[in-house]
């Protein structure tokens, strides 16, 4: 309370003579600027409201954000009841959406129209978290006398903005609100955890989407093989392209292209989509990919245009990003020699085994070696075997003929080997593999022809393969878990990547690498790191190693308070966390089977104790699938702690 009354203090003050006193947070009082500039009166007591008309659209408008919140609003109607607090959903233009949370609280906030249709833009309400948050474009907390209406000073608020996964747009924001005398500090953490929640969610539609869009362009192929084509998704995002347009696009200014194609889909209906595609690309046309009534995306199809100078206009590939050794951040031991193994097994063709504990950068060594060798000329195709429901793995790598089998595509469907056909097949998790496909695998690799399901033709490829596994696959085949000639052929030759507790001060150098990465992208001062923090940072076990370290910064830079990052900033478990065990007793992928399956079972129980029970939080964490998550868990024998 004393706080609050030098906050209101300095409000007063500020309001008499437009002066702040020492101690009022930058944000805040630069948002009390512009709220006088924007002519907001602080005598205000509610916010204006859009209409009915207004909000219907404005809901339809926003119905992909309504949806990824769902699951939040609904849990928020339990765990928010009893706390005198109500979480918020506001659009890009600080409208409100949507509330769940403790009716009373909900209640209240009508005085104020702090309810759906409220508009909290700070022009409308001056400072406020939910249009502050949009107007700074970081999270924030705004604590009574903060805000900048005298009546709006009774409310604490949270927010984080929303942003699409696909290309960083802003959608909205998610607020926490409270009355000002039940404050709890922890509102922004749970304001960002349930923002993060939200573009997770948004991350897998777009994903499932996109995969979407390329089963269709495969499919339809075989059709237009003179033609080029762009696949578009509903943003107007260009998901993949022909190899022609994209060997002229990486001669051109990509970013030209890219934003052409947005505005073809920014305007409001299919006949002008239609009609701006064509003056855009000459002789083009424009299939719809539909999921039901929902349109997903566009193929772009430039007829005859192998040749044509239309192709070459400048376009942006959202391809995957080609990563080099330059990207491998690391100057441990253990780390160069990693390096230097995978660059010079990067100059011949022969099969790369990727060995390491989930999250220390195996795909990041995967394509590294990819874009240093003679098969960077042709496309890169990740499988995660682990990822794909058992039954579908093999129709996914070795793809079908018309009527395989019950529902499959008339057309039929390339797999995965043949769309790498001169490049690189990258199979994670590849110690998952049913045992029953691993001789079709095998044959690959010895003959290089594949025969589709259903299908007695066989097909000639030329594949570089390189696998990833957290496990120890000769263990594996010693078992009878994994066949002992698939294993010689997929490890002729290894990588190790060590995990981040080996590495050293390599942990300071990546924690740096993030953190400024992070303010960068929040256009925040990059800080720095005390040497308390530095030192729980080095001690800390990292069991989901770069991932998890990625994670908790990023996590850390969104919620600094200050340029220096100290160990109150630290997340509870890196705090309180002791060793688990010590360098002598590290686990190398060498080691025996029964070892190896402890540090990952000790590995998972921590995170999933760091996570209090939640189980899809763990998985995120630990960087792998939740399907995975429960298989290792059945495997280790976990059960759930009882309740109540």
């Amino acid at each position: 309370m004393e706080q609050q009354r030098a906050v209101r203090s300095a409000w007063e003050q500020f309001l008499a003579d437009g002066r702040a006193s020492p101690g009022i947070p930058q944000s805040i009082l630069s948002s009390w600027e512009r709220s006088r500039a924007l002519g907001v009166s602080a005598d205000r007591r509610e916010a204006p409201t859009a209409l009915e008309p207004e909000v219907f659209r404005r809901r339809a408008q926003s119905a992909e954000l309504l949806n990824a919140a769902r699951p939040a609003l609904s849990r928020s109607e339990v765990f928010l009841a009893e706390a005198s607090s109500m979480m918020i959903l506001a659009d890009a233009d600080g409208v409100i959406i949507e509330t769940a949370g403790d009716p009373r609280v909900i209640e209240a906030g009508h005085r104020n129209r702090l309810e759906i249709g409220g508009r909290w833009e700070e022009a409308a309400i001056g400072t406020n978290a939910i249009g502050t948050a949009l107007r700074v474009g970081q999270a924030i907390q705004v604590c009574g006398a903060e805000h900048f209406c005298e009546d709006v000073q009774r409310w604490t608020c949270a927010a984080k903005p929303i942003r699409h996964p696909a290309d960083g747009e802003t959608l909205g924001v998610v607020d926490i609100s409270g009355p000002v005398k039940d404050f709890n500090p922890q509102s922004l953490a749970l304001a960002f955890a349930l923002g993060q929640e939200i573009e997770a969610s948004l991350g897998q539609v777009v994903e499932a989407e996109r995969e979407t869009l390329l089963r269709s362009f495969l499919l339809k192929r075989s059709i237009w093989l003179s033609e080029d084509i762009l696949v578009v998704d509903r943003r107007g995002l260009i998901v993949h392209t022909t190899e022609n347009v994209q060997r002229r696009l990486e001669a051109a200014s990509r970013q030209a292209l890219a934003e052409d194609i947005r505005n073809i889909f920014r305007t409001s209906s299919p006949e002008a989509w239609e009609r701006n595609c064509r003056r855009r690309f000459p002789n083009a046309s424009l299939e719809f990919v539909k999921e039901g009534s929902s349109v997903l995306g566009y193929l772009i199809v430039i007829r005859g245009a192998r040749g044509n100078r239309a192709t070459s206009v400048p376009a942006k590939s959202l391809a995957a990003p080609k990563f080099t050794f330059d990207h491998i951040l690391g100057e441990s031991c253990a780390m160069r020699q990693a390096r230097e193994r995978a660059l010079r097994l990067a100059a011949n063709s022969v099969p790369v085994l990727i060995e390491g504990e989930t999250g220390v950068g195996k795909e990041l060594f995967a394509r590294a070696i990819y874009s240093a060798s003679e098969a960077a000329r042709g496309p890169f195709v990740p499988v995660n075997c682990g990822g794909l429901p058992r039954e579908l793995i093999a129709t996914e790598l070795f793809g079908y003929t018309k009527g395989a089998f019950t529902g499959a595509d008339q057309s039929g469907r390339i797999g995965k080997i043949e769309y790498a056909d001169g490049g690189v097949l990258c199979l994670d998790e590849i110690g998952e593999m049913p045992l029953e496909l691993q001789p079709y695998l095998l044959r690959v690799l010895e003959d290089g022809v594949i025969s589709r399901v259903g299908s007695p033709d066989e097909r000639q490829v030329n594949v570089r393969l390189i696998s990833m596994t957290n496990r120890d696959l000769l263990a594996e085949a010693e078992a009878g878990r994994f066949r002992r000639d698939l294993y010689y052929r997929v490890a002729t030759a290894r990588i190790r990547i060590p995990p981040l507790r080996e590495r050293g001060d390599d942990v300071l150098l990546l924690a740096d690498y993030f953190a400024r990465g992070a303010a960068d992208r929040l256009r925040i001062p990059r800080p720095t790191f005390t040497s308390a923090a530095q030192d729980h940072l080095r001690q800390y076990n990292w069991p989901g190693n770069v991932r998890e370290l990625r994670n908790v910064i990023e996590t850390m830079i969104a919620l600094v308070q200050s340029q220096k990052l100290d160990v109150d900033d630290l997340p509870d478990e890196i705090r309180s966390s002791e060793r688990s065990y010590s360098a002598s007793k590290s686990h190398e992928l060498s080691s025996s089977p029964s070892d190896l399956a402890e540090v990952e079972k000790q590995a998972i129980f921590a995170q999933i104790r760091a996570c209090d029970g939640n189980l899809t939080e763990a998985a995120r964490r630990l960087g792998i699938a939740r399907s995975t998550l429960y298989v290792r868990l059945a495997k280790y024998g976990y059960r759930r702690p009882a309740t109540g």
